[in-house]
């Protein structure tokens, strides 16, 4: 079996990936290896050819494939190794990669490895729905990867499952196509995403139906109709020839659940301290992996602050992990944090990290504060959406010296949320 070594690798060619081995690149750190289990490097980016993209890496509007392509470029331009279809088989302690390439099985030893592994959009078979099992049924990774990079067209009139973000590149995809969705459904009361693209269902020929889910898929050898449910029970039949399941991202985190890093139950995705260093020291993670799902840029920025927290962990300036906060909490409209743990001292605080990061089940408004066994040490007010990105600062250091524990507290408004 070949074996070779590197001194940091980057699993994940996205555009978290991408940003830490360039800085790293850039920072002067020699043997920065990433792997790309896909042909080509960029991530989803590479097949969203819509805008916007780039505005805060590149300062400019750019279309997904592009903004891949530059992101990529600029890695090699620092002296990036990117390996692609080399597929990480197993992880190991020691920092020990077992890749599955074109040319067989290798062994990869690394100083630090960087987990950049991204999310994945929910399907129907986790869904539960109804139904028969036609062509036409398919996530909006699996109809932009048809359309953007293998120039089909699955369908002509299909059904859009969710209004997060992703569900409108969804519908930008189908008008690229020439495809043109016969609606768009949501069991909530309002959008996920933003309350502004509420209009471009209707400006492309869509209908924008809320309260609304989807209770049965109809068809033989093709996707015929649905069978939708609204919020009073009441039963209707739409005619579409296929299905777009959008959104209810999860962590693409399989590699990591055969390994020997801790997960984190709500999240799915691995434990983390505030430099997104895993329960072995020598292991990051960073991007969507952590968050299902926020956007490429903001992503992008995260992958150059780990970039700073793994070249401090190689010159041994990082804060030790063994001693940590834990960070916990058990309010139901939680559904998940990050980070899970504070490493102590954090003395360096030279470098921005925005705190805790949270998404919430449902719309809500109320007091987020973080405790120890005695006070609240931060807190504020806030009005949340579900899946919407929500930001916690942390205490000082020293305020953090004492604690065993924190605890993230909500008490939501007894006042109707607008």
């Amino acid at each position: 079996m070949k074996a070779s070594s590197c001194r940091v690798a980057i699993v994940g060619g996205g555009p978290s990936g991408l940003a830490v081995a360039t800085e790293l690149a850039k920072m002067g750190v020699d043997g920065v290896v990433l792997l790309e289990r896909e042909q080509d490097a960029g991530g989803i980016p590479r097949h969203c050819g819509h805008s916007p993209f780039g505005f805060r890496e590149f300062h400019r509007i750019m279309k997904g494939p592009g903004y891949a392509s530059r992101l990529v470029r600029r890695a090699q331009q620092h002296g990036v190794s990117i390996r692609t279809g080399a597929s990480v088989a197993k992880i190991a302690p020691a920092g020990g990669l077992v890749l599955s390439t074109d040319d067989g099985v290798e062994r990869l030893k690394a100083e630090k490895i960087v987990i950049c592994t991204g999310n994945r959009e929910t399907p129907r078979s986790a869904r539960l729905v109804s139904g028969s099992r036609p062509l036409g049924v398919m996530t909006t990774g699996a109809l932009q990867s048809m359309v953007y990079l293998k120039h089909r067209r699955p369908f002509k009139r299909p059904l859009i499952v969710g209004t997060e973000l992703v569900s409108f590149s969804a519908l930008l995809t189908c008008r690229h196509a020439g495809i043109r969705p016969v609606a768009m459904i949501d069991n909530q009361s309002r959008i996920t995403t933003w309350q502004a693209a509420a209009w471009l269902p209707r400006l492309l020929g869509s209908r924008l139906l809320m309260n609304v889910e989807l209770d049965e898929i109809c068809g033989r050898e093709r996707v015929e109709s649905v069978k939708i449910r609204d919020a009073a029970g009441r039963v209707s039949s739409l005619d579409c020839d296929g299905v777009v399941f959008s959104g209810n991202f999860v962590a693409e985190s399989s590699l990591i659940r055969g390994s020997h890093l801790e997960l984190d139950a709500r999240s799915g995705a691995p434990a983390v301290d505030q430099f997104g260093r895993c329960s072995d020291a020598d292991y990051f993670a960073c991007g969507n992996l952590l968050h299902p799902v926020d956007t490429a840029g903001w992503c992008w920025a995260e992958g150059q602050r780990i970039a700073a927290y793994v070249s401090a962990s190689l010159d041994q300036t990082l804060p030790p992990a063994e001693r940590s906060v834990t960070v916990e909490t058990e309010s139901p409209w939680i559904k998940y944090f990050t980070p899970q743990r504070i490493a102590l001292p954090d003395s360096f605080s030279a470098y921005y990290h925005p705190g805790l990061q949270l998404r919430f089940s449902e719309k809500l408004q109320g007091r987020l504060s973080l405790c120890d066994e005695h006070r609240n040490l931060v807190g504020h007010k806030i009005r949340v959406q579900p899946e919407r990105r929500v930001l916690l600062s942390l205490p000082a250091s020293e305020s953090l010296s004492a604690c065993e524990s924190l605890t993230i507290e909500f008490t939501p408004s007894l006042e109707k949320v607008p």
